[in-house]
């Protein structure tokens, strides 16, 4: 009983970070929407159908479950804010050299897992939408 109220918790908290995420260059808002989703799946069906049925994350999740992957949208999406928010962070900080690395490198990595990921099919939101 106690696990439901921890993976409740980690649920709320991440999507207190992806609400953040909105706000802050470099907080990776999707991750903490994918997180939340896998929390809530162990903890409570009414907050998990939320996400998944919410009108901005709700597709998006469903592909990531269903498939493992983003639609093409969602990838172009994703590097277009990725790169210049990852480039301010750089341009715009005062962080040690070694930390500027970090981020360019870990701007890569995270566009090419994202470009990486398989397309869902076109009517996943039609084979999906039956099955919640």
């Amino acid at each position: 009983m106690i696990k439901k109220y921890i993976y409740m918790g980690l649920g709320f908290m991440f999507v207190g970070l992806a609400f953040i995420g909105v706000f802050i260059p470099g907080l990776p808002t999707t991750v903490f929407v994918l997180l939340a989703a896998w929390a809530f799946s162990r903890s409570s069906e009414k907050f998990e159908k939320w996400l998944l049925n919410h009108p901005i994350f709700g597709k998006l999740l469903r592909d990531w479950r269903d498939y493992g992957g983003l639609s093409v949208k969602s990838k172009i999406t994703a590097v277009v804010l990725i790169i210049p928010t990852f480039s301010a962070t750089i341009i715009l900080t005062s962080f040690p050299i070694y930390a500027d690395i970090a981020f360019a490198i870990g701007a890569v990595v995270l566009c090419t897992f994202l470009i990486s990921r398989p397309v869902p099919p076109q009517n996943s939101k039609q084979q999906t939408s039956g099955a919640n």
